[in-house]
């Protein structure tokens, strides 16, 4: 366990990523908003990005209480902050922001990739109006699994004979517990996970594609749809690495395998604080136009 003193830097870490997470996811929040507001009508993709920003500013939020409370108010955070209902808002918050990004790594595959087959063209032309079954989707599995991972953690006594229970038994039914709460996680974010690398690979072999046709026929000169393409695959292998990365600590930490209040456990919480951040920033500079917003709204500050 380390002092408060030494876990300031991974507080000063998480609240960088924290101001910086909820400058981009409130940008996004904003921005669509906006858009809605001035015309009155809002598209399939500013629905996905207005979802994406707002779960990934409730994460920030829950990420942000945990590595306070726990580093300079740890009686407390463990006396009135930490269980079930922390449990619940971490995980569906985690589930949901994971699943969101998925949504929008298949809605640039289906849109960008070049692929002729007729399945892929019939899912290509109707995603737009699918957009919202899978936003809900999306949202009743990511509540599915925050009480399905709650209902592992604190599973109701129903034993009478529980006080006479030997130790040995009590701790293999509390590993047991813990085994199938991590198997229960797995099956959860792995499903998103198996999507995102189907995604990556599809556009990997439309934009090897494409790029072929381009040097038989135009002499490697690169066009609007070669850009857009690398642009999704910036967005979607970004996203698979902050995910990756995001898992790993995520697992890392449901384990409890790594010492409360360690170096390793502030480290893991920084890892997880990047995804929210991170990956969001990348949808920002991916897309022009929020290119162009961020621009004025910069200028505006400096005219300031």
């Amino acid at each position: 366990m380390v002092s408060s003193l030494s876990a300031i830097p991974h507080v000063i870490v998480m609240s960088a990523e924290f101001i910086t997470g909820i400058t981009v996811n409130g940008f996004l929040i904003i921005i669509n908003c906006k858009e809605l507001i001035k015309s009155r009508k809002l598209t399939p993709m500013q629905l996905l990005f207005i979802c994406i920003g707002m779960s990934r500013f409730g994460l920030l939020m829950v990420l942000m209480v945990q590595g306070f409370f726990s580093v300079f108010f740890p009686l407390f955070y463990w006396v009135k902050i930490y269980g079930g209902a922390m449990l619940f808002f971490w995980m569906f918050l985690s589930s949901l922001s994971l699943w969101f990004a998925t949504c929008l790594s298949v809605f640039y595959c289906l849109k960008i990739s070049g692929f002729t087959q007729s399945y892929f063209l019939w899912l290509k032309f109707r995603i737009s109006k699918l957009m919202l079954w899978l936003l809900l989707g999306s949202f009743l599995a990511s509540m599915s699994t925050a009480a399905l991972c709650v209902e592992a953690d604190y599973p109701k006594n129903t034993d009478s004979d529980d006080g006479l229970k030997n130790d040995t038994l009590k701790r293999t039914e509390a590993k047991i517990r813990q085994i199938n709460e991590v198997l229960l996680v797995n099956l959860a974010l792995l499903f998103p996970l198996a999507i995102l690398v189907m995604c990556t690979f599809m556009l990997f072999i439309s934009l090897y594609k494409h790029t072929h046709r381009m040097q038989n026929g135009f002499h490697g000169v690169r066009n609007a749809s070669t850009e857009a393409h690398i642009n999704a695959l910036k967005t979607v292998i970004t996203f698979f690495c902050f995910f990756i990365s995001y898992f790993a600590a995520f697992m890392a930490n449901m384990t409890f395998s790594i010492p409360y209040g360690s170096h390793c456990f502030f480290v893991l919480k920084d890892i997880m604080a990047a995804f929210p951040s991170g990956h969001s920033i990348i949808i920002i500079l991916s897309n022009s136009k929020f290119q162009q917003h961020f621009r004025k709204l910069l200028c505006l500050k400096k005219n300031r």
